[in-house]
Order: structure tokens, then sequence, then C-alpha cells
């Protein structure tokens, strides 16, 4: 915007009326051109600052939301030992029932905070969910998952450990 010029003030010794509303109605005008400059300014500065405050508190949700994927992390190796362990056990022996019931309590405790499997066996591959470490031949279907290797998880939606998973490839 430009700096306002100088308002001449009307001096009453002026002879013709007519001059002197002309000269008056001018002022009036760039006056209120300048208003609406001062206020579209306003106006966008208010807007500027209210997405500010929006984005930020986005942020400041995000960070809350994430700040536990660390710790997250460092679990996720400890369900892979209890999956191991069930599968590895007699289902019926008591050691293999309290460990299910740990692993279950574990499990729903990470759900609670925003952690979720990834589904692998049966799906189609899909290189933003899944790592490919093997193909196999078989009568599934090209790209088809038949094992998972390793379990993958999404925190609140995002990805923090792809499936390891063998796809199927055809038998030609």
């Amino acid at each position: 915007m430009n700096k306002p010029d100088k308002i001449e003030y009307v001096s009453d010794d002026s002879d013709e009326p007519d001059k002197k509303v002309k000269k008056v109605k001018e002022q009036l005008k760039k006056c209120e051109q300048e208003r609406r400059e001062y206020l579209a300014g306003w106006q966008r500065a208010k807007a500027d600052y209210i997405n500010l405050h929006r984005e930020h508190e986005k942020k400041i949700a995000d960070y809350f939301k994430f700040a536990n994927e660390g710790l997250i992390l460092e679990f996720l190796p400890i369900l892979d030992s209890f999956d191991a362990a069930i599968k590895n056990n007699d289902p019926k022996s008591p050691e293999a029932i309290g460990l299910l019931q740990i692993y279950n309590q574990l499990k729903s405790v990470l759900k609670n905070n925003g952690l979720e499997e990834i589904k692998a066996i049966g799906e189609k591959f899909n290189p933003e969910l899944h790592e490919v470490v093997e193909t196999i031949k078989s009568d599934k279907g090209e790209g088809i998952i038949v094992e998972e290797v390793q379990k993958g998880y999404k925190l609140h939606g995002k990805i923090i450990r792809p499936s390891k998973v063998k796809i199927s490839k055809s038998d030609k």
C-alpha cells in the first residue's frame, strides 16, 4: 500500500462553493479507497493468522499422536517373539494359554494406542504395505501373498513396519 498523501483541508476563504465541494468529494473518495485497502489488508492478515493457528494445532495433535512411535517400535520384536512362542507350543498347554493371555493384553494396549496389524495372507501384494522376501510357484495367481514371514504394523494409519511376505508367481 502506498503511503497516504497529506490530506489537504479546505480553507473557508475560497470563493467558489462548487470547487470546495468538488475538492471535499475527491478527498472523501481517496479516504474511502485507503479505508478499503486497509480493511482488505487487515482481513488477509486475520485469515493468515487463523490458518496458521489451525496448522499449529494440527501439528501439535500429530506430535502427540505419534509421540509413542519409538516406544511402540521397541515392542514389535516382543510381539514377534510371542508369535513364535505361541506357534511353537502346544495350544492347549498351560504355558501356551498363559502366553496367549499376556500376548492379547499387550496387543490390546498397543491397539488402544493406535497400532494395527497389516493384513497380508491372501491379499494382493502392495509395495506400500508389503516387502517381498521370496517368490514361490503357486496356483493362487500372480502376486498373491501366500506366507507372512514378519507381521507389518501401522500406527494411526502410518506404516511403521511393512509386512515381510512371500508371494506367488505363476507356474508358467
